[in-house]
């Protein structure tokens, strides 16, 4: 075509070129605001809208209706790109005939994927806070326009997939905050911009919710505790070289608690004229006692303590026998690790052998274990390594009997009774499988 014919075909065609280019821009906006306001981070716009930004109030409040949002934008994009294609079909008619319709098809279906679909699409992914920031007003003018045909239409949609048995909920997400918080710090720790202590934090507070006491209480095996019918002598001793500060005071039987001594307040008594440790009565500085059900999770009993104001709690089963104790560091363990000081005791519970296995105590926690090597054992049918090992196999394994699951070997090394004492873990072979 010369020169004179292109300017001759512009001047009785422009407006409906101009008007397909307006409306596969318009359609291409549409397209954009969609995958931005789509993939918008929800944190980042409270954090703007926080400061001021007032753009990012106009995304929340968007986002909030995502079902009435999308609905417009589908409804804008459609009309814009049946228009234009409308359009194109009536040009390339009037002008290649009969054939026009295969032509305009194809350079619409051309124009319309690379300049309405991927481009734009592109563009919002690649910075979805600036895009949406950019489209808010615009956007909320057009929802507001829009919105109750969008309303209806998902009105329409509910109903028909209810005819099939499927119910779509605005209120409930398929994911809960905290799960959602949960993967978003797992996908930044593999991605390197979360390290594996703070994930590791976040999670415990995360979990706190998740944990009954009886996960994370000393069990009443290894619970120390003092006779009140001892001599006071000898009860002030065991306080006293004890590397703990609160000690639980029995009478009778061990399920029969009495008190809870303080050494802060056997020093006190101490201090007092005329008392010695020949003389001392221990049952009255106990502290009365604070009893807990098993069952109660870790967020309530944080709560507890800090209402309480105290650091220390009994734990009982449904038949009020005591299971163990539980204190405030217990559960702050729980978010931040382990807390030791100059009087604890070095727990040996976990070694790394030479040559690349571990042994570990069977009373060791799943969790620290994870928490410790990174692993991904379970921990919701068992608490302890050993009460994992039992629960898989079903049985109370003999000594170097083994078994594998979860990826790893479990070797028992040593049984007291009915108990596993001591394990050697390492990562399973190929050929070994989980034993029926």
């Amino acid at each position: 075509m010369t020169l004179d014919g292109t300017l001759a075909f512009l001047a009785v065609y422009w407006p409906e070129i101009v008007s397909i280019v307006a409306l596969v821009l318009i359609s291409a906006f549409f397209v954009g605001s969609e995958t931005a306001l789509t993939a918008v981070s929800r944190s980042r716009m409270h954090t703007l809208e926080a400061n001021g930004e007032m753009r990012a109030g106009l995304v929340r409040q968007l986002i909030e209706r995502r079902d009435r949002l999308i609905g417009a934008l589908l409804i804008g994009n459609n009309l814009a790109n049946i228009l234009s294609s409308s359009l194109a079909t009536s040009l390339f008619l009037g002008l290649f005939g009969s054939s026009g319709v295969a032509l305009a098809t194809l350079a619409m279906t051309v124009i319309l994927v690379i300049f309405a679909e991927v481009l734009p699409k592109s563009w919002a992914i690649s910075s979805p806070d600036r895009f949406a920031l950019s489209a808010a007003l615009p956007i909320k003018l057009f929802v507001a326009v829009v919105g109750p045909i969008s309303s209806l239409v998902n009105a329409v949609v509910r109903r028909i997939l209810g005819i099939f048995g499927v119910t779509l909920s605005r209120e409930i997400p398929m994911l809960t905050a905290h799960e959602e918080l949960r993967g978003t710090v797992d996908l930044l720790h593999r991605e390197g911009a979360v390290v594996k202590a703070d994930r590791d934090r976040l999670g415990g507070i995360l979990d706190l919710s998740q944990l009954e006491l009886s996960d994370i209480m000393v069990h009443r095996t290894a619970m120390r505790a003092i006779n009140a019918d001892d001599a006071p002598e000898v009860l002030v001793r065991t306080i006293l070289e004890s590397p703990y500060t609160r000690m639980p005071l029995w009478r009778g039987t061990i399920d029969n608690i009495i008190g809870v001594v303080h050494a802060k307040d056997l020093l006190r008594a101490l201090a007092e004229p005329n008392v010695g440790p020949e003389n001392l009565d221990i049952v009255k500085i106990a502290q009365k006692p604070w009893f807990v059900p098993d069952s109660t999770n870790l967020e309530d009993q944080l709560n507890a303590f800090l209402r309480r104001k105290q650091h220390f709690a009994l734990v009982v089963d449904e038949y009020g026998e005591v299971q163990g104790i539980v204190t405030l560091e217990d559960i702050l363990e729980e978010i931040v690790g382990d807390i030791s000081d100059e009087h604890d005791i070095d727990m040996q519970g976990v070694r790394q052998e030479s040559d690349g296995s571990i042994v570990v105590d069977g009373s060791v926690p799943i969790r620290d274990l994870n928490r410790a090597l990174d692993w991904q054992l379970p921990d919701e049918e068992a608490t302890t390594i050993a009460g994992l090992v039992i629960h898989e196999s079903m049985t109370i394994p003999e000594e170097r009997q083994a078994f594998t699951f979860y990826g790893k070997r479990f070797i028992v090394m040593k049984r007291e009774k009915n108990r596993i004492t001591r394990l050697r873990i390492r990562p399973a072979a190929e050929n070994e499988t989980k034993p029926l």
